[in-house]
């Protein structure tokens, strides 16, 4: 087909072009929609201190993601429990139904979401209801990748309720008043106005 016949009927040549490439394997503007992106499966180990009432059994949420802000969220994580990790063991104890975030206890969770492209350098936490909850720590490992798995985020108080709560230590400054983080946004749903930094 002629270039001079693509002018007439241009709607056409770009249907015949993407239709063509998508046949010779090629990807017509892959990188460009989120929901073609890859998926990965996280591994995400959440401690529930030892410290009386310090468990929940609100909904917990989860927010992590890597310098490029590719952003998972998991809005209900009690849902995606798979198994209660026993500290001084490797192995999970169980894989009967158990009730995640008691106290004294690590539970992991598997979930899969759109991969990270850099290590994951961002994890919140939000407590929804009208608990209160004393994690310990947080981690996120990566099956397709453990270059890319995050290291500790420690919590080690009572979370505030509804509102973000965590730590950012992706873009990370030195200067002479201290370390400057960039400030992240994440959308202008009212859900994710509120923030709150760990220090």
């Amino acid at each position: 087909m002629g270039m001079k016949h693509c002018k007439e009927i241009s709607v056409f040549c770009v249907l015949f072009i993407a239709f063509g490439a998508d046949t010779l394997g090629l990807a017509v503007g892959e990188s460009l929609t989120p929901e073609m992106k890859k998926n990965c499966t996280y591994v995400v180990t959440v401690e529930t201190t030892c410290t009386n009432g310090a468990d929940t059994s609100n909904h917990v949420s989860i927010r992590f993601g890597d310098t490029n802000s590719n952003d998972v969220v998991v809005q209900h994580l009690n849902t995606k429990h798979v198994t209660r990790l026993d500290p001084l063991k490797p192995a999970g104890l169980d894989d009967t139904p158990i009730k995640p975030f008691q106290a004294c206890t690590v539970d992991e969770f598997q979930l899969t979401g759109q991969c990270v492209e850099s290590p994951i350098c961002y994890l919140y936490l939000k407590l929804i209801g009208t608990d209160d909850w004393r994690p310990g720590f947080a981690q996120i490992r990566v099956l397709e990748g453990d270059h890319l798995s995050s290291e500790y985020f420690y919590f080690r108080r009572y979370l505030p309720r509804h509102v973000w709560h965590g730590s950012d230590v992706c873009d990370r400054e030195v200067t002479p008043f201290g370390i400057r983080h960039k400030r992240r946004v994440f959308g202008k749903k009212p859900d994710d106005e509120h923030l709150v930094m760990v220090p």
